[in-house]
């Protein structure tokens, strides 16, 4: 396969809101040492990427400048010293940027086959929001079997992800969304439990499903006046992980819940992980929950797909926060 010299890609120019994103043209990339190039057919859209554009959140050294981190496709190029894949195989993938283009340089040990069955719009929202997931629940919170978890906003992708995954390995799930049809797409995703946060005080729900134990994880995304509450839902022993912050990330806490329940208070990001952090958790989700996805367990949940042109108007979805499940941008297609 002949690689041109030019590719589009979404350009967000020195940043802003969402009407910035503009389909523009770029050299394509030489894949580096241990990287692998793929021709990209679907990428995911994601809230890392939202704060980008806006300038809140700059890639890492080294990174490409350019939005998106996750993509599906094929193998055109190997970087010097990939052996694990060869032209033309199928493969998503979590890009450290680079995504919102025709062609995507990958780490070749981010890159995981297609799930047998599965399409490659499916497979490009897998990436961002299973790593994430993983690493998070499973490596951070520790979650096993006969536990509790609640997740914050049930019904975005790292929610669904969240609920869908926790359930296939054993938890009791509840979330929380913000109206009547997220509570309904969260109980059909596998929670047992979805409480409206408009409607109901989640501590007192959470309490009232655990005969007033708590929970034994949160995995949180809100930040702000949810961390006290967080901290009085936390059964004994309990783990609170922190991901992200949809609303302010200082505000006043009373801590003392955390030496007497014994709490265990962490977060993580993903995108300044090692290379050699992100393999390990794909060889992980590869032998551990892919074969989940192969049988038609924890499938991603998409809202709805995008031309690339059309960039602006998913960001400005993913910001309205009336989606449910992932949204997608199609590059090439199938």
């Amino acid at each position: 396969m002949t690689i041109p010299s030019l590719m589009r890609f979404i350009d967000h120019g020195s940043g802003g809101t969402p009407e910035v994103l503009q389909l523009a043209q770029t050299g394509v990339p030489v894949p580096a040492a241990g990287e692998v190039l793929v021709k990209v057919a679907y990428a995911g859209v994601n809230r890392p990427d939202c704060l980008q554009r806006s300038g809140r959140y700059p890639p890492p050294p080294g990174a490409s400048p350019i939005l998106g981190l996750e993509a599906s496709g094929h193998v055109v190029a190997l970087g010097e010293g990939v052996t694990q894949w060869k032209l033309g195989d199928a493969v998503c993938g979590l890009a450290n940027g680079g995504a919102y283009a025709e062609y995507v340089s990958i780490p070749a040990g981010q890159a995981l086959p297609i799930p047998a069955g599965l399409s490659l719009l499916q497979a490009a929202a897998l990436p961002e929001n299973y790593f994430t997931v993983w690493t998070n629940v499973f490596q951070r919170g520790r979650l096993q079997a006969g536990e509790s978890f609640l997740v914050h906003g049930g019904s975005s992708g790292i929610g669904l992800t969240a609920i869908q995954l926790a359930k296939a390995f054993g938890a009791k799930v509840l979330c929380t969304v913000g109206n009547a049809d997220k509570v309904a797409a969260c109980l059909k995703a596998g929670a047992d439990v979805a409480i409206d946060y408009r409607q109901q005080d989640f501590v007192a729900q959470a309490l009232a499903a655990t005969e007033q134990k708590g929970v034994n994880i949160i995995l949180d995304m809100v930040g702000g006046d949810y961390m006290q509450r967080n901290l009085q839902t936390l059964a004994i022993d309990g783990r609170l992980v922190q991901i992200a912050f949809l609303q302010p990330s200082k505000t006043e806490v009373d801590w003392i819940a955390l030496m007497v329940k014994r709490l265990t208070f962490t977060g993580s990001t993903l995108r300044p992980r090692s290379a050699a952090d992100k393999a390990q958790m794909a060889h992980e989700l590869q032998t551990q929950v892919w074969p989940l996805l192969e049988k038609g367990q924890a499938l991603p949940v998409i809202h709805q797909v995008f031309e690339l042109d059309q960039a602006a108007q998913a960001h400005a979805l993913m910001e309205s926060s009336t989606h449910i499940g992932k949204i997608m941008l199609k590059v090439a297609g199938d």
